[in-house]
């Protein structure tokens, strides 16, 4: 019995100093190793600098960065202003930049080569808003020109016979701007020319979005399309009127993203993901209309849009003077969250190729299909939102119908809806 006790004593001396060595070893470990595996959620690249344009649709990453929630999820982030689209998509390429403020066409068309930019894979697994973009024409066109674009074709007609064809205005060729501009002024039956300016009826040139007042302002133009709040600050210097919203175009249009390298994903998975979940949390803060008035004032600063407060706010709230007379509440305005707005929908790129492929910006049919699941990263953002407990409301392959009627189905013909439009540009 007492050789028993003893033994069984002994044994127990012996397991007690094993977990004591063990708990000693496990001790020095790094915070998050499970048996022999480590699962450290931290992000593989701490430092990170994000890249925006002075639009008001910059805000979730500003918010995101100036109330800490990059901070939150382990980024150290700086928020750098780019001079242009351009400017802004050779700093990513460069790894200038980690993360970006983008144009939803710009990471497929820095994806497949186009516009002349060298082919850099880009991904897109957060929408960061929709609507909230307008089309400002010059005041002198105020009481002939509202919302319908039929109204403009006699008089682009006659500027063209006379030899100074009328000068609209985007900010990037394969970019939001750009396809919103085409596309109404298209269903008014003027040809806004092919993607490199053949067969024109105006001419269609690109401009950074804070220097559209201006140019406009020396009679250099006479419409641009732009997101906020440079259509108000038209309307607010008495030089120009919106035509119209582009929500009016499409009712919950995609907009701008948060873009990041193929390659800087692949190698830097948590990193991307802590970001998105910051973006998570600023862009819910940011669909409280209570906070509406904190946002204009936090990235109305100079660092970010330089622009009075006041003059971003109005249209964040919904609220409309469209300087021509007619008013109203829009309850399309920008949103940054609410109706499944980040989800990265393989839909709208697929729409975006239709356009290119519609205005000649690629050659023969692109790969609808492949290009799509390439750059919309679902799998990123689903992983991310499922590590937080988010439920979004996941894939969606329901028709779009825009303003003139012609409904996009994403599971249909694509090349038959590219080649649908009376005016079009399509490439052999």
């Amino acid at each position: 019995m007492n050789k028993t006790n003893n033994i069984t004593r002994r044994q127990l001396i012996r397991q007690s100093a094993k977990a004591l060595s063990a708990g000693a070893l496990l001790a020095g470990l790094p915070k998050g190793w499970v048996g022999s595996a480590y699962a450290d959620d931290s992000p593989e690249r701490a430092d990170m600098k994000f890249g925006m344009i002075a639009l008001t649709d910059c805000s979730s990453i500003v918010v995101a960065h100036e109330k800490g929630l990059f901070k939150k999820y382990g980024i150290n982030s700086t928020v750098a202003k780019g001079a242009s689209w351009a400017a802004i998509r050779d700093s990513l390429s460069n790894d200038d930049i980690q993360a970006t403020h983008m144009l939803l066409g710009m990471p497929i068309a820095s994806t497949m080569g186009l516009g002349g930019a060298p082919k850099k894979p880009m991904i897109i697994p957060w929408l960061i808003n929709r609507n909230g973009q307008s089309i400002t024409l010059k005041k002198e066109l105020a009481g002939k020109v509202a919302d319908d674009p039929k109204a403009l074709k006699p008089l682009v007609d006659a500027a063209k016979a006379s030899g100074s064809p009328m000068t609209f205005a985007m900010t990037f060729p394969p970019g939001t701007h750009a396809m919103w501009i085409r596309y109404w002024l298209a269903a008014g039956g003027v040809h806004p020319g092919d993607a490199s300016g053949g067969n024109a009826d105006i001419s269609l040139i690109t401009i950074p979005p804070p220097q559209m007042v201006a140019n406009m302002k020396v009679g250099k133009m006479d419409g641009f399309c732009v997101g906020e709040p440079w259509n108000a600050r038209a309307i607010a210097e008495e030089i120009g009127f919106s035509a119209i919203n582009t929500q009016g175009i499409w009712k919950d249009h995609p907009e701008k993203v948060c873009a990041f390298t193929e390659e800087f994903a692949d190698k830097n998975p948590k990193t991307v993901k802590a970001v998105l979940k910051a973006l998570q949390e600023s862009s819910a803060w940011l669909d409280k209309m209570e906070n509406r008035e904190e946002q204009a004032n936090i990235v109305s600063a100079a660092t970010y849009i330089n622009c009075p407060p006041e003059t971003i706010l109005g249209r964040l709230q919904g609220k409309y003077l469209m300087g021509d007379g007619r008013k109203f509440r829009d309850p399309n305005y920008m949103i940054f969250n609410d109706r499944n707005c980040n989800y990265p929908q393989p839909k709208y790129a697929k729409w975006w190729l239709t356009q290119l492929r519609r205005w000649g910006f690629t050659e023969g049919a692109p790969d609808y299909e492949g290009v799509a699941k390439q750059v919309m990263r679902t799998d990123i953002y689903e992983e991310a939102m499922k590590e937080i407990g988010y439920a979004h409301g996941g894939m969606s392959d329901a028709p779009e119908t825009l303003f003139d009627g012609k409904t996009f189905d994403p599971k249909g013909d694509l090349e038959a809806y590219a080649a649908s439009f009376d005016v079009k540009s399509l490439k052999a």
